[in-house]
C-alpha cells in the first residue's frame, strides 16, 4: 500500500477526534450556561410566587 494513504486516514481520525472533542466541550460549557439560567429562572418564579402567597393571605 502507500504510505500516503495510511497517513491521510491517520490525519483524518486525528481531525475526527479534535472535532468530536471540541464539540463536546462547547455543549458543555452550553449546559453550565442553560443551568445556570433555568435555576436564576426557578428563583425568580419562586419569589414571584411567594410574594404573591404572602399578599393572599394578608388579605384574608
Amino acid at each position: 500500500m502507500d504510505p500516503k494513504i495510511l497517513d491521510n486516514g491517520g490525519q483524518i481520525s486525528a481531525e475526527m477526534i479534535l472535532l468530536i472533542g471540541a464539540i463536546l466541550v462547547i455543549v458543555i460549557i452550553a449546559g453550565g450556561y442553560i443551568l445556570n439560567i433555568s435555576g436564576s429562572i426557578a428563583g425568580n418564579i419562586t419569589s414571584v410566587v411567594d410574594t404573591a402567597r404572602d399578599n393572599t393571605i394578608n388579605r384574608m
